[in-house]
């Protein structure tokens, strides 16, 4: 039980609810406030949202009663702890991006980052592939 549950949960299928209205939905089923105690970014494109808890709770918990909500089953919406990785890609980088200021920005623990192994830049894309150390095998 030594790994955490991720602090985030996705929401799929969420076009047919409002932002706002799946603020005070998440709100409603957490017994927490958005933006003190989590925050919602939607990705549009792909239909979905994520909702990132600030507070610690019990993330497994919160998927099972959404899943077992009224409304979230009326909106016909999905709902899964997003998966910890070690990489992200960071797309739409100005073309004058270095390596080394990508890796202090995502080393940043203001900007919710962590220590870095590797950057790859991709400049024909604008773009930049970011690999995190893996914690669990750091002492």
């Amino acid at each position: 039980d030594s790994a955490e549950a991720s602090p985030s949960v996705v929401f799929e299928n969420i076009e047919r609810c409002s932002p706002n209205c799946l603020k005070m939905l998440l709100e409603n089923i957490s017994g927490l406030t958005v933006d003190a105690d989590f925050t919602v970014e939607l990705i549009p494109e792909i239909n979905v949202a994520v909702a990132t808890f600030i507070k610690n709770i019990d993330t497994k918990e919160f998927v099972e009663k959404c899943s077992q909500h009224k409304r979230i089953r009326e909106f016909n919406m999905t709902a899964w702890l997003l998966e910890s990785t070690q990489s992200i890609k960071a797309e739409n980088l100005p073309e004058s991006i270095s390596t080394d200021y990508l890796t202090v920005y995502f080393e940043s623990v203001r900007n919710g980052g962590g220590p870095v192994s590797d950057v790859q830049l991709f400049p024909e894309e604008n773009s930049a592939i970011i690999t995190f150390c893996d914690h669990t095998g750091n002492s």
